[in-house]
């Protein structure tokens, strides 16, 4: 679109009043006194954000465009993968990275319904939604604690001649163990869809070499809501070294659509009305030829402006998190009789998205009562998430019937989380007082309490 001189400067002038007006009401320093509300998360930004917001919208594309575009490459150069697509959600994520796998394109090794995902219960229900929306079969293990992460040594007592797939999380930014995994899924065969939503920025060993979660497996996922590593409100990021897969995850993300071109954009093939498809007349416009049942999940360019701003931030944003892990960890070791407290699992650098702690058997406090004090002490708590999936209301017809699911073992310690284990934040918002207000808290909760 061609922009006059007038129109680029008076543009300018608006930008300029925008950021001055950011700076003045939108990002007032903090001022933290004991007593006021800490929250697990929340969103860190500065005038460019909110600049790049109003510069798309001065714009006016509305859904994916420019910013969509560099965000995608800029954050797969970060990443570490050759091909990234932004959807408009961390869900919305996995939800197409396992469809991508569900596509008769891929033959033999195709998800079809029926077949066996291994996965865990202990974590997000949108890493087990998408499985059981298909119609496959959701395989569950156990986790250890207290990693949170899956028990490695469970994979095998998982394959049947079903297993497909392998879809796990890496919790709360701690990478599970990869070496296991991902040795496990080239001796048979299986993909590997990494959920990386609590975990970007995370790294794992492999050979001596550090690699960032996400880009190990087949797909990677990510999520900019909010409260997660960076933001666009609502967002998220599928992301691939495989160009089969990618071609596939943006089938599946734009409509089911054969058709590759971006939004506004024509016959970038060369083919577009002189090919065979289906049953189609031949020549039938190729932005209407769809090979799969696909969805709707683009992100707009306003998320992606927001988006662009936050990458840049990312790397700052993460080292907070890691510094603010280890002073909690430090400074609450002492209550390891009361508490498990976490561990980082072996060859993880971790992106850390919470601090978990776990209630031992033995303590003359629950978690429940430590998590109602902290409340009232305007200190904000979590569960971890689902703690097991399997008890939840969704599950009450499979729990009946018996189908839909398999479970290996006795899902022991994902109990346990269920019961007694909860987390606080370390997002890069936080201060120093408030963490030394956290820890003033937590010691009193179980010591005193």
């Amino acid at each position: 679109m061609l922009v006059s001189h007038e129109q680029e400067k008076a543009k300018n002038l608006i930008l300029h009043m925008i950021e001055d007006y950011a700076k003045k009401y939108m990002i007032p320093s903090i001022q933290y006194k004991d007593g006021d509300r800490i929250n697990y998360a929340g969103r860190v930004f500065d005038a460019e954000e909110v600049k790049n917001l109003v510069n798309s919208s001065l714009e006016f594309w509305l859904t994916a465009g420019h910013y969509c575009e560099e965000f995608e490459k800029k954050f797969a150069d970060y990443i570490g993968s050759k091909y990234c697509s932004i959807v408009n959600s961390g869900s919305s994520a996995v939800l197409v990275a396992f469809f991508a796998l569900t596509s008769e394109e891929l033959g033999e090794r195709r998800i079809k319904r029926g077949d066996e995902v291994i996965t865990v219960a202990a974590g997000f229900p949108t890493t087990v939604s998408p499985i059981v929306q298909y119609g496959a079969i959701p395989v569950f293990v156990d986790v250890s604690i207290p990693s949170y992460n899956i028990d490695t040594s469970l994979l095998e007592n998982a394959l049947s001649k079903k297993t497909k797939a392998v879809l796990l999380a890496h919790t709360l930014g701690n990478a599970f163990n990869l070496e296991d995994v991902l040795s496990f899924c080239r001796r048979h065969n299986l993909w590997l869809i990494e959920d990386n939503c609590d975990a970007l920025g995370a790294e794992y060993k492999i050979d001596g070499i550090y690699h960032k979660t996400g880009t190990l497996g087949d797909i990677g996922c990510s999520s900019f809501y909010p409260a997660h590593h960076m933001t666009m409100g609502e967002g998220g990021a599928v992301y691939t070294n495989n160009p089969q897969l990618h071609h596939l995850i943006n089938s599946f993300r734009d409509w089911g659509r054969d058709c590759s071109c971006p939004p506004g954009r024509d016959n970038c093939c060369g083919h577009r009305f002189d090919r065979q498809y289906g049953e189609l007349p031949k020549g039938y416009d190729h932005k209407y030829v769809y090979s799969h049942f696909g969805f709707n999940l683009k992100v707009t360019d306003m998320q992606a402006a927001i988006g662009c701003a936050q990458l840049a931030k990312l790397p700052s944003f993460i080292e907070k998190r890691r510094a603010h892990w280890d002073i909690l960890r430090k400074e609450l070791a002492d209550l390891d009789d009361v508490l498990f407290l976490p561990e980082i699992e072996k060859n993880s650098r971790p992106s850390w998205f919470g601090f978990a702690m776990t209630v031992r058997d033995n303590a003359k406090i629950s978690r429940t009562q430590i998590t109602s004090y902290l409340e009232k002490q305007n200190i904000q708590t979590r569960n971890l998430f689902s703690g097991n999936l399997l008890r939840h209301p969704c599950f009450d017809k499979m729990r009946t019937t018996g189908l839909g699911y398999r479970v290996i073992g006795e899902l022991k310690y994902t109990d346990k989380i269920m019961q007694n284990t909860f987390w606080v934040g370390v997002y890069p918002g936080m201060t120093e007082n408030m963490l030394s207000y956290m820890i003033k808290n937590i010691r009193k909760a179980v010591r005193e309490s």
